[in-house]
Formats: C-alpha cells, structure tokens, sequence
C-alpha cells in the first residue's frame, strides 16, 4: 500500500499520530489513549483519543499489537512519519568529538574504518555497518628497506598518494644488493598498473626465467607480492560491530525476531547487496522492515550513507542497523555525519 501524504491527516489526527510514534520511539511499546491523554497536550479526552487512533488504524498507519489498549506505528506508518514530519537533531558536540576521534588515530584505513563502525554502534546503541571500499589504485613505487637481518618493510606507494607498509620475513644469508634489485624491479613491472596486474606479469616473467635477476632477488619479489596479495585476500568487505547492542530488553520480548536479524548479518554478502542500494542515493537513505527482503522477516531498520573521496566519487557505504524503533530524528545526521568526516579521510 502507498504512503498518503501526511497532508491528508487532520491537524488533530497528525498530532496524535507524532505523539504515538515518539512514545513508541521512547520505550519500544505500544501507546494508549490513557497515556496521550494523561499528558494534557492534546487537550481530548480518552474518549477522542481512542476515535482518532481508530481512524489511523484504519489508515494503515498504527496497529493493534495485541489485547493492549496501546497502538505502536506500522512499517508504512514509519515512513510517513520519516518522510513527512521527522525534524532531525544534528550530531551533539560530544557525538562529533568522538566520531572524529576514531578517524584522526593513525593507522592503515582498514583500522580507521573498524573504528567509525564501533563507534556508530556505540553512540547510535545499534550495529554499526560500514562497506569498505571496493578499489585497486593504480601504483606507482614499491620499496623494500631492511629493518635487521631477517625482517624488511614493504612500502608501497600508488599515484594518489596512499602509502601502505607491511612486513616481509627475509631469507638467511640475503646479499647486500638484493633489497635494492627486488624494488627496483617491482616499481619498474608495476607502476601505473594494479597490484593484480603487476603480480600477474612478474610472477609469469619468474615462472619463465625471463626476469633477469638472481635467484635471492627473485626470491625477494615473490615474498613481497606474497604478502601484499595475501592481506588484500583477506580485507573484509563489510566490517560490523555491536551486535550485542542488538540484545536490549525490549528486544528479550521478542527474541526470535533478533535471532533472526543477528542471522541476517552473518550473510555478509546479502547485507553488502543492501548497502550497494545507498551507493547511488545523493543523501542518507533508511530502509524500515520490509522494505529491504534481506530484513523483511527481523523487522529491521536500515540507515546507510554513501561515502565519497575529494572527486566525488563513491567509494564506500556507512550505516547503522537496530529494530524499526530506532531514533531516526537523532541517526540519520550522526550517519551522514560520519559519511562525510570518512570522506576527508579517504581523501
């Protein structure tokens, strides 16, 4: 069924529809018209009360949960609220602190992006989602510079000035010369190609002899594309952090749902095919319940920003996930917030 346009409810109608969705918001549970009543803002009687939150029972927009007198939003109630009335809260100083906290400590990128994952999930008390991003930068120099007389760090430079280091284990016995050799052997086969395009072809020219060098120096070349292949094979494509945020009281009550949401997350790749749908979005984009299969059955919310280096260009995804009763009004700046301060960072 399509959202009505929030215009369509009356003034009175409206009111109380906000007061439900942000009481259901504050505690998770339904609302009733004592409660509304009680408060004295409305200025209606139980009785009136009870009228309207029939009528936007009717609408599709609360539902009757149980034998409670209490109504709680549906999904399609959810997105009337967050498309037509939501007033979001911008990120508090103390949020901001602590997100640019985590991505100023020093690091490889991988670190940085584990840390604003944890810290969402901290402050927001959901998951937190961040896709790393999925890119192989055109290199430019590789150096290989002995750090004692068995280990070497492998630096390797692409021409968008990223810099990574990683160490590299060193044969007994190693000549004077064949750190020098190795790296000036893999800068010429590599520069302004990938480290998969470039570990292609040497490893081909060492396999076939044509590669001119002795054998410690060819040695040396298959240990430094060895473990720079090797730790590209194992970086995550989508990093997730407090899953126990998950486990709150209210969700104890209703604990197949999150049981059946903690197994939606260890399908990586399904929650990567989700976070692929912001990549395309120009801001934050929330998906509530069903509205995305891959949760249909949790009954969970999304909120999920694309991330962009100094071009523009999407290079990343950085989210939250919790149950549909999440803070919407207060998450959706924190994650476009944390979407742009990783954007300086990716550069």
């Amino acid at each position: 069924m399509a959202s009505l346009p929030i215009l369509e409810l009356s003034s009175r109608a409206r009111e109380v529809f906000r007061l439900v969705v942000e009481g259901y918001f504050a505690s998770g549970q339904p609302v009733g018209s004592k409660t509304l009543a009680g408060g004295g803002a409305l200025g209606l009687s139980a009785a009136s009360i009870r009228a309207v939150l029939a009528e936007l029972e009717g609408l599709g927009l609360l539902a009757h949960p149980h034998t409670s007198a209490g109504r709680l939003p549906t999904e399609q109630g959810l997105r009337l609220f967050v498309d037509g009335m939501m007033q979001v809260a911008e990120p508090t100083p103390a949020e901001r602190a602590a997100i640019e906290r985590e991505l100023a400590q020093p690091g490889p990128i991988e670190a940085a992006l584990a840390a604003t994952s944890a810290v969402l999930s901290e402050l927001s008390a959901c998951a937190g989602l961040v896709m790393v991003p999925r890119r192989e930068p055109r290199l430019q120099q590789f150096s290989l510079i002995a750090l004692g007389a068995d280990r070497a760090l492998a630096v390797l430079v692409g021409e968008d000035g990223a810099v990574e280091n990683r160490l590299v284990e060193l044969p007994p016995g190693l000549p004077a010369g064949a750190l020098g050799e190795a790296s000036n052997y893999i800068t010429a086969h590599l520069a302004g190609r990938t480290l998969a395009e470039a570990s292609r072809r040497m490893l081909d020219q060492l396999a076939s002899g044509r590669s001119a060098l002795d054998a410690a120096s060819s040695d040396l070349v298959a240990r430094g594309i060895a473990v720079w292949s090797e730790d590209a094979a194992r970086r995550p494509v989508l990093i997730v952090r407090g899953q126990a945020n998950l486990l709150d009281e209210a969700a104890l009550s209703d604990i197949e749902r999150v049981r059946s949401l903690l197994d939606d997350l260890e399908n990586r790749q399904s929650v990567v095919e989700l976070l692929e749908l912001a990549r395309e979005a120009e801001a934050t984009r929330i998906f509530i319940g069903s509205e995305n299969r891959l949760f249909a059955l949790s009954g969970s919310s999304v909120i999920a920003s694309p991330y962009r280096d100094r071009e523009g260009r999407v290079v990343g995804v950085v989210g939250v996930i919790g149950p549909t009763r999440l803070n919407y009004a207060r998450l959706v700046p924190m994650v476009d917030f944390t979407a742009q301060s990783l954007g300086k960072l990716i550069g």
